[in-house]
């Protein structure tokens, strides 16, 4: 979730999380007393957390120290992969892709899995297809 709430300050919207109205970090911070769309009982365990007093502070906490070490950059491996997560996950993304997964492989990326599209290069057979273009590009 962190790094969700860290994609405005990776575009370079924001500078904070707590500056984006729409990011799940002022919902962890400031809770709703109704109808939250974040399941603090599963980000409290997910985090390690024993209350959720507690959770506010160690969300802020982890997401500080990946602001400050500059864990805020893109990833490549987040931005351009169908699915990251574990081997069971992947392989389970995978297979419900069915038909549509062929050519698409599974990475190890050290702790994580990547599902990946094969990126083919273009042809270099351009002759046929771009013989009406011309270095110069402009009018006569």
């Amino acid at each position: 979730m962190v790094y969700i709430d860290l994609n405005m300050v990776r575009a370079g919207v924001v500078d904070h999380p707590s500056k984006w109205p729409f990011c799940g970090y002022n919902k962890i911070q400031d809770p709703p007393s109704r109808y939250s769309l974040i399941d603090r009982r599963q980000l409290m365990r997910l985090l390690g957390s024993d209350n959720s007093e507690t959770l506010s502070v160690v969300y802020n906490n982890w997401l500080e120290n990946v602001l400050r070490k500059g864990g805020h950059v893109r990833e490549e491996k987040w931005t351009q992969s169908i699915a990251v997560g574990g081997k069971f996950f992947i392989e389970d993304v995978k297979d419900k892709l069915g038909f549509r997964a062929i050519g698409k492989k599974i990475v190890s990326a050290g702790d994580l899995y990547q599902l990946k599209e094969s990126i083919a290069p273009y042809s270099c057979d351009f002759n046929n297809k771009m013989s009406t273009l011309r270095p110069k590009n402009s009018f006569d």
